[in-house]
């Protein structure tokens, strides 16, 4: 057995290391704590990963000579370094994460949480597949949290210890994601989802309290399966309720398909030794080829702000980077291409401040993630807008019904304005 102490485990990287880092709930805080800690001896070790959990106190601006965070999908916890010039954002679609770490960066070393090694040595990534595997076959050292906390999954994330370096004894319970009340907007919006989708669909959806609320209203809904990216709490009372059962789904039938799982005790222990979930890789949940074999395919997604013609802006607030591409746009592509499949961009019609979130023009340096030709449906609290088959002018209409009646006059008359000028 290969188990040391963290402190000698992170001894194995030195200064210029790329260091990727398990996401999400799988986030091996210990370890990464640990590495922090050697801030004052290390320079120019770059971390890479998705959105992670906890601290990370790697992205404190006091460490910039040492640390350097080059994220695909920014946190709360790093959003900070783009200002602060310890960070930068690595745009790309979730499912060719992979094929960049493979091909583009060179990782030298990877910390990783599991579960403990069975009889046969094999243990579980658990909660997080995503791409860790590109960079668990690709790096000189991997570096491993063995959690007893950690759920055991079935599919991608299953690998042998003989693949490891380091093992790290360290148990802890996994990081608790608190979706938040579901307000009253995020409630009607739910409610218009639900209409839109029929028994027999298969869902992505991800996290939070819109996707919460549309589960709210399935109850009622027969046949239902789950191809996503991500998911949390909210499908737990649906399978066991017989809502959600993937039956009709053509591809792993039966089975819910996700690489990040990342809420409650209740759903770690829901996918623990569960082999009706298969966690995979990202570049199979999210490759639209593979996401349009299922019919009926319903994607959810969210948007920071969108324009009167479809342009969605979902990384960024104007040239502020907040978030990722992530998969947003693998999802609304490989359900556009599914038989009877539907793709839906859900937001409320205003920010918690009251500003507007349909507006005529994106702000100067928004990032367009998913384009006005990928767009279907916009869903607000004011309804819904299908944009599919629309031309400018029918779609700036469509936008300026489902906006905040306070703005919507507004809306119309400056975007034509603009452009008859």
């Amino acid at each position: 057995m290969k188990y040391t102490s963290a402190t000698e485990a992170v001894k194995e990287i030195k200064s210029g290391d790329r260091v990727y880092v398990h996401a999400a709930a799988a986030t091996p805080t210990f370890l990464v704590s640990e590495l922090s800690k050697r801030a004052h001896e290390l320079r120019d070790i770059e971390f890479c990963h998705i959105h992670t959990s906890g601290n990370a106190e790697y992205a404190n601006p006091a460490y910039k000579d040492s640390f350097f965070v080059n994220s695909f999908f920014l946190g709360a916890n790093v959003r900070h370094t783009i200002k602060e010039g310890n960070g930068s954002y690595l745009p790309i679609f979730f499912s060719e994460m992979g094929k960049v770490i493979r091909t583009e960066l060179n990782v030298d070393v990877v910390l990783i949480q599991i579960s403990e090694p069975d009889s046969h040595g094999y243990c579980s990534l658990g909660t997080s597949v995503e791409n860790i595997r590109a960079a668990i076959e690709t790096s000189r050292v991997v570096i491993a949290q063995v959690n007893k906390y950690m759920p055991r999954t079935f599919g991608d994330g299953i690998l042998h210890i003989s693949t490891i370096t380091h093992l790290v004894e360290h148990h802890q319970p996994l990081d608790i994601l608190d979706n938040g009340n579901i307000t009253d907007e995020e409630a009607k919006i739910g409610n218009y989802i639900a209409e839109l989708i029929e028994d027999k669909s298969c869902l992505q959806l991800g996290i939070g309290s819109i996707p919460n609320a549309v589960l709210n209203n399935l109850k009622n809904h027969k046949g239902l399966g789950i191809h996503t990216e991500l998911f949390s709490d909210g499908i737990v009372p649906l399978v066991k309720s017989g809502v959600i059962t993937g039956e009709h789904k053509k591809l792993l039938k039966g089975k819910i398909v996700s690489t990040l799982a990342h809420g409650s005790q209740l759903l770690y222990d829901f996918i623990d030794d569960n082999p009706g979930v298969e966690m995979r890789d990202a570049s199979f949940t999210n490759d639209p080829a593979k996401i349009s074999q299922n019919n009926r395919m319903v994607s959810i997604n969210s948007a920071i702000e969108v324009d009167v013609t479809g342009q969605v802006s979902a990384d960024s607030i104007g040239s502020r980077i907040f978030s990722g591409v992530g998969g947003q746009v693998d999802f609304i592509y490989g359900s556009s291409l599914s038989k009877g499949g539907k793709s839906i961009i859900a937001l409320t019609s205003t920010t918690a401040k009251g500003a507007n979130k349909i507006v005529p023009f994106l702000k100067q340096g928004a990032g367009i993630v998913t384009t006005r030709a990928h767009v279907n449906y916009i869903v607000t609290e004011y309804g819904v807008a299908n944009l599919f088959g629309k031309n400018i002018r029918q779609r700036v209409k469509a936008m300026a019904e489902i906006a905040h009646p306070d703005f919507r006059e507004q809306i119309e008359k400056e975007y034509f304005e603009a452009i008859s000028s």
